[in-house]
């Protein structure tokens, strides 16, 4: 399976920000200048990117197909995109607007049937289901929904085998303690679930701090890494992750 670096953007009111942990009350701005920031990943070598629309995320309704359709135009990358994905609509106007993926977040959890019908219509290439776990005392990887604030009665175990069967083909499953931390990825979970999905490409998200983070992530099995707040520090560089 190859391996994918994927850099990211998060967007709330059209700046470039990042939330610890998913809580919009901790917030850490970094420009205005997304559509630069894409072209230079672009530049450095990156053929894929990660666009959040952290509004949407809360309030449904993606708002930067316009952004989505620049960044697919000028810099040619390959842009998996998501925020807000509540319906089939949302799903092929994304797809429309120039994603080559399209992030099914909390509505994967709530609505699977409903989800497992996307991976069939769209393909499983054009969606990456997005499963945000928080472990529990007893070990088990329970999946938060409503921001985090509730827990859904199945298991990122239990679920995540369920779109395995029914062809998924892209996991991005976020570390929620690790989230925005830069503690590192956790390594135990991405290599359980690369043991248990044989044939999914898992997304590493979550902590990741450096090309030694994203070289451990490519070495226990994961297809892919997302870079978020160690790029946008510069605690990195978007070239060293590529070389990995």
């Amino acid at each position: 399976m190859s391996f994918t670096v994927y850099p990211a953007l998060d967007i709330r009111e059209g700046r470039v920000v990042r939330l610890l942990q998913g809580d919009y009350a901790q917030q850490t701005t970094y420009g205005d200048d997304p559509l630069p920031r894409a072209n230079a990943f672009a530049a450095a070598g990156a053929r894929w990117m990660h666009l959040v629309d952290l509004d949407a995320a809360r309030a449904g309704g993606y708002t930067l197909a316009p952004l989505l359709s620049a960044i697919a135009r000028e810099s040619g990358l390959n842009v998996q995109t998501g925020g807000g994905i509540r319906r089939r609509d949302d799903v092929a106007r994304l797809l429309d607007a120039g994603a080559a993926r399209v992030v099914v977040g909390s509505v994967s959890v709530r609505e699977p049937d409903t989800v497992i019908g996307w991976l069939q219509e769209f393909g499983a290439e054009r969606l990456t289901i997005a499963l945000d776990a928080r472990q529990a005392d007893d070990g088990r990887w329970l999946l938060p929904v409503h921001g985090w604030t509730e827990t859904a009665d199945v298991t990122l175990d239990v679920l995540a085998q369920r779109y395995a069967q029914a062809g998924m083909r892209h996991l991005l499953c976020t570390d929620i303690a690790r989230d925005g931390m830069l503690s590192g990825p956790n390594i135990g979970l991405y290599r359980h679930l690369s043991a248990l999905l044989p044939g999914v490409a898992v997304q590493a998200s979550g902590g990741v701090r450096s090309a030694a983070d994203v070289a451990e992530a490519k070495a226990v099995g994961c297809g892919g890494a997302i870079l978020g707040k160690a790029l946008l520090e510069g605690r990195m560089t978007l070239q060293e992750a590529l070389a990995c």
